[in-house]
C-alpha cells in the first residue's frame, strides 16, 4: 500500500514541516542502515506526503556522513513517486541573489567520499543521468514559485562539493569559470540514488549567500546561511504546498522506468542477498 506519494527532504534549518495533518512518525530500517531520522507521514492539502529532515532534527549529521542510500530506500519503501529536495545554496553569479530560489537542471559532481549507487556486490546497473532532475517536477516547482510572486530562476547548474568546509576563493572562481550557478553539499548522491530508485527528483534551492568569490559581500558562514534560511522558510513552504497539490496525476517522464534495460548482470548470477536487499527497486525487472 502506498503510504506517501511525495517525499520532502528538508535541508539545513528545516527539521519540521508545518501544515501536515494526520501525522505519524515512522522509523524504517533498511539494508543500508537507518535513515537520517524518523520520517513524518501525513497529508498536505489532501496529498499523502512523507517528510525527512536530511541532517536529522537538530542538524546532527555532516554532509559527507549522510545515510543517502538509507534515506532514498526508506522513501521508496513508502511508495514515494516524487521527491522535492529543499537545500540551501551559495550563489556563484551576481544575478542570483540571496533569498532567490533556483530550480536547477544540471549538476557537476565534486564529491569523493560518498557511495553513490545501490548497485555493486554482484549486480551491475547503469542508469541514464544526462538530465539529473526530473523536468516535469522541476516545471511544477518553477511554476509554483512564479505564481507566488517569488524571485525564481528556471534552470541552473549546481556544483556539489564535499564539505564540510566552505570553498576557497580559488575554488569559487574556478566553479564560476565553469559556468556553475550555485554551490551546495548534498544534491549528490541523493539525485543519483533517486534516479536508480525510479523516483522523480526535483530541487528547490534557496540562496542564502554569495559564495566567497564576491569580495563585496560578507564572507559566508554557517550563521549567515541559517539566518537567511529562516527568513526564506515561509516563502519556501508556500511554494512547496502549491507544488504538491499540482503534481501530475500520472507520471509521463522517463524517471519511472529508469532501470528498464539498465541492469546488465544476468538474472541467474545476481546473489540472493543483493536480490533481496534491492527487491523494492529491481523486483519488477529481475524475477
Amino acid at each position: 500500500m502506498q503510504e506517501a506519494r511525495v517525499g520532502i527532504i528538508g535541508g539545513s534549518g528545516l527539521y519540521h514541516l508545518d501544515g501536515m495533518t494526520h501525522m505519524k512518525e515512522v522509523r524504517i530500517p533498511t539494508p543500508f542502515g537507518d535513515p537520517s531520522d524518523a520520517i513524518t507521514l501525513g497529508n498536505i492539502e489532501g496529498v499523502h506526503a512523507a517528510f525527512l529532515p536530511r541532517h536529522g532534527v537538530g542538524h546532527r549529521i555532516s554532509p559527507s556522513e549522510l545515510p543517502f542510500r538509507a534515506n532514498i530506500y526508506a522513501l521508496k519503501s513508502l511508495g514515494v513517486e516524487y521527491i522535492i529536495a529543499i537545500s540551501t545554496v551559495g550563489s556563484l553569479k551576481e544575478k542570483i541573489k540571496p533569498m532567490d530560489i533556483v530550480i536547477p537542471d544540471q549538476i557537476i559532481d565534486r564529491t569523493f567520499l560518498r557511495t553513490d549507487t545501490f548497485f555493486g556486490n554482484g549486480i551491475v546497473g547503469h542508469v541514464a543521468f544526462a538530465d539529473p532532475y526530473c523536468p516535469h517536477l522541476s516545471d511544477v516547482l518553477y511554476d509554483s514559485a512564479h505564481r507566488n510572486d517569488i524571485r525564481v530562476h528556471d534552470g541552473g547548474t549546481v556544483i556539489v562539493m564535499e564539505g564540510p568546509q566552505f570553498s576557497t576563493r580559488a575554488e569559487s572562481e574556478l566553479y564560476r569559470s565553469w559556468g556553475a550557478d550555485v554551490i551546495l553539499m548534498t544534491a549528490l548522491p541523493e539525485a543519483k540514488l533517486a534516479r536508480e530508485a525510479e523516483i522523480c527528483y526535483g530541487m528547490m534551492a534557496i540562496v542564502t549567500d554569495y559564495d566567497c568569490w564576491n569580495e563585496l559581500s560578507e564572507t559566508v558562514s554557517a550563521d549567515m546561511v541559517v539566518s537567511n534560511l529562516k527568513k526564506s522558510l515561509q516563502m519556501a513552504k508556500k511554494v512547496l504546498r502549491h507544488a504538491i497539490v499540482n503534481l501530475p496525476q500520472q507520471r509521463e517522464c522517463s524517471c519511472g522506468h529508469a532501470l528498464e534495460n539498465a541492469i546488465i548482470t544476468a538474472p541467474e548470477l545476481i546473489p540472493e542477498k543483493a536480490r533481496k536487499d534491492l527487491d523494492i527497486i529491481i523486483g519488477k525487472y529481475v524475477k
